[in-house]
């Protein structure tokens, strides 16, 4: 049984852009050139890569962070660029499992920069 689309929070994490968004690419089994992604309905997927930093505890320690590539089916344009930090919308993560190995995949409706989701709270 595999664990899908279960919502995440991030209200403890600075997210900083690390790669740009770009459309997201595939390998064709068939022909071997590498085609854009799309989903089980046709929407072409995009992705980023962020570095999800912990904000510092009470205590003041800050842990290590991790980089994530998420995936959107959503055009993220170019407003997005490396350096900024931004908030995902919608986020989740999934777990995944084949003869290679085992990992998580991100996944947003979409990502816009951080003080955006803030002026709208």
């Amino acid at each position: 049984m595999a664990l899908r689309n279960i919502p995440v929070v991030f209200e403890a994490y600075r997210l900083l852009v690390t790669e740009a968004p770009t459309i997201k690419m595939r390998k064709d089994e068939k022909t071997g050139e590498f085609v854009p992604a799309t989903d089980f309905r046709g929407v072409q997927q995009f992705q980023v890569s962020v570095f999800a930093k912990p904000l510092p505890n009470d205590e003041g320690y800050q842990g290590k962070g991790e980089e994530l590539k998420v995936t959107m089916s959503v055009d993220p344009g170019d407003d997005i660029t490396e350096g900024m930090y931004v908030s995902l919308i919608s986020p989740t993560v999934s777990m995944w499992q084949n003869d290679m190995g085992a990992g998580l995949s991100f996944k947003a409706e979409g990502i816009v920069p951080a003080a955006a989701v803030r002026s709208v709270a």
